[in-house]
């Protein structure tokens, strides 16, 4: 039977592992067990990440209007509610942008409201 020779599979793998770490400071990029821990911690939090930025543009897209429905005199509270009472269905998103770049549009919904 013929030797097996390990090396390439094995610097495969650490190369692999120090690609992901490209760009972190000090050891952590270049040392394959200070890169290992740090992918652990970094991949953990860019999930935790993931979760927060959805909830950061949520309370974005709220303040935004919350701000222009003032100006229309309203709420933001009850003009969400006058929205789901007039059967409205635009999500936070979309009014946010309309309150942003179409505040004609979004008078016209603050009226039906």
């Amino acid at each position: 039977m013929t030797r097996v020779k390990r090396g390439t599979t094995a610097n495969k793998k650490r190369a692999k592992t120090l690609k992901y770490t490209k760009g972190f400071k000090w050891g952590r990029k270049s040392k394959e067990r200070a890169a290992k821990e740090a992918l652990l911690h970094t991949w953990s939090h860019a999930y935790r990440g993931r979760k927060e930025n959805k909830r950061n543009y949520r309370q974005l897209w709220q303040v935004q209007i919350n701000a222009a429905s003032r100006a229309q005199n309203f709420s933001y509270s009850k003009f969400m509610a006058g929205l789901k009472k007039a059967n409205i269905s635009l999500n936070r998103k979309m009014l946010a942008d309309l309150a942003k770049n179409e505040p004609a549009i979004f008078e016209k919904i603050a009226k039906k409201v």
